[in-house]
């Protein structure tokens, strides 16, 4: 398993850890384990309360973002559900970039996380 996939499982990880007091069933798809389908597409994670899926999430990495996730992006938007974009922080302006040029800024959220190693 390469880094970047870790870094996508352990994220995968940690946000259904830390948004398990917001909703009812998280439910989540790993890089070697993709078994939870929401309407024919295996996001991330998919956000549900009381039975109603209401965000699915997908985690990228520095190695996927790239300007052709858009097309996969613009599909999850259009699920029926919230899309929410985990991004690595540095990356953050180039993905609103992304979603701009390709008239998504208005159909899902971006959030951001860093992973900071101080050696002594």
């Amino acid at each position: 398993m390469q880094n970047d996939d870790l870094i996508h499982d352990w994220m995968i990880s940690y946000l259904k850890n830390r948004l398990s007091r917001d909703y009812d069933d998280i439910r989540i798809n790993l890089e070697q384990d993709r078994s939870n389908e929401y309407n024919g597409h295996y996001p991330d994670l998919i956000l549900e309360n009381h039975g109603l899926v209401l965000a699915v999430m997908e985690v990228e990495t520095e190695q996927t973002i790239i300007s052709e996730k858009a097309d996969q992006w613009k599909t999850m938007a259009g699920l029926g559900a919230k899309l929410i974009l985990m991004v690595p922080k540095a990356w953050k302006p180039r993905v609103l970039d992304i979603l701009w040029k390709n008239g998504m800024a208005d159909k899902a959220s971006v959030g951001s996380y860093e992973m900071n190693v101080q050696m002594p």
